[in-house]
């Protein structure tokens, strides 16, 4: 896997960076506003999308691991990625056991 976005996924990082830096100062805050104001729903449609294409590669037949490859990403985190875990969740569960380990300590 390269490290150069897709053409398709440059067009849109080029059209987000055109916000913020064409029209003046009112109309970048506005343009930038409501892109924030849509953002949560497109990057859940996005995750969505992102999950649904792995589960489709899993269902033909393709290893976890195999998947990991071709996406040049962890076993691990395929496997969040079907199981529908986003960053935010698997860095709260984290937190949560570093706290309940960390409760049973006695004080120094």
């Amino acid at each position: 896997m390269t490290d150069e976005p897709d053409e398709e996924v440059q067009r849109v990082l080029d059209a987000i960076d055109s916000l913020g830096s064409e029209g003046d100062a009112a109309d970048r805050a506005r343009r930038l506003g409501q892109l924030l104001d849509g953002w949560p729903d497109a990057h859940a449609k996005v995750r969505a999308a992102r999950q649904e294409a792995v589960r489709e590669m899993k269902n033909e037949g393709m290893s976890l691991r195999a998947i990991g490859a071709e996406l040049d990403m962890s076993f691990g985190r395929v496997r969040q990625i079907l199981e529908g875990a986003t960053t935010s969740t698997t860095n709260n569960a984290a937190r949560k056991r570093s706290e309940d380990s960390s409760a049973g300590e006695a004080p120094a």
